[in-house]
């Protein structure tokens, strides 16, 4: 495994995005990625899955510590009361006194976000998260967050793949020395159907899926958490640690990079124009 080191936190490159799995299915495959060796765990309040992961986690017998856990605040609970009965509610799901990452999932236009992140500090100075962080924040509301209102956030999780550049969100991330977490790294699947992708893949081995994620952790500060259910596939996606991408072949995979996104929310998706 490697690391993204931020703020003097190492996070592991690779987590298991678990956005639809539920119940046992959901159980397994965390069972299972923490067998093959994940140590980072993304979850939400609104995934309706949080029991299932903390059970999985405590089952392990994996010391609660060595695995980093992030679950998010909906948009409908930013009220700062709501936020913070949200995530005690996810810690009681979870079987947990603490998560590693709370993020704010969404942003709410219609709730001050300096209200929403003085309570995301209040939880933190309560040992109830360790870091706080967002999820789908613009350019534009990430400076509102850091230099409107002083939130020291460890991560911005937004979708990001060979396919959305992203690069003005990347380097907003790295001026405030924040990590960027991609979210549907792999293109909700897009990536196994490029015949590019699959040129530079046969080139090492790899399948475009593991082309991709490892293009993704070569980034300065970007982790992934693709999701995953099979243990076939759960393995694939952390056996990206043997090889490093050539420079041309770095270059050829950002070169597909457009705005091409997948994920929208009406009422909450930001303008991501907007600088």
């Amino acid at each position: 495994m490697e690391y993204v080191t931020v703020k003097g936190t190492r996070v592991p490159a690779i987590g298991l995005g678990t956005w639809q799995l539920t119940g046992r299915a959901c159980y397994d495959a965390v069972t299972a990625a923490l067998e093959l060796g994940y140590r980072h765990i993304d979850t939400a309040d609104l995934y309706g899955n949080e029991a299932e992961i903390g059970k999985a986690v405590r089952d392990s017998g994996i010391d609660r510590d060595a695995v980093f856990i992030t679950t998010k605040v909906p948009p409908s609970k930013l009220v700062p009361e709501a936020a913070k009965r949200c995530a005690e509610d996810s810690l009681r799901r979870l079987g947990m006194d603490h998560v590693d990452l709370l993020l704010v999932h969404w942003p709410n236009p219609a709730v001050p976000l300096g209200a929403t992140l003085a309570a995301f500090a209040e939880l933190r100075a309560e040992g109830k998260t360790r870091h706080i962080g967002v999820s789908n924040f613009s350019v534009k509301l990430l400076r509102e967050a850091v230099d409107t209102h002083g939130a020291d956030l460890l991560a911005n999780q937004v979708e990001y793949h060979p396919y959305l550049a992203q690069r003005p969100v990347l380097e907003a991330t790295r001026r405030y020395g924040m990590m960027l977490t991609a979210y549907a790294p792999v293109a909700r699947g897009r990536v196994l159907r490029d015949p590019k992708i699959a040129t530079i893949a046969r080139k090492y081995g790899k399948t475009p899926a593991q082309v991709t994620l490892r293009w993704l952790v070569e980034q300065d500060g970007v982790a992934a958490v693709p999701k995953a259910t099979s243990r076939a596939h759960l393995a694939a996606n952390i056996a990206i640690f043997d090889f490093v991408l050539a420079p041309e072949d770095r270059a050829a995979l950002a070169a597909l990079g457009g705005d091409d996104r997948i994920v929208d929310w009406p009422g909450y998706t930001p303008n991501w124009d907007e600088a």
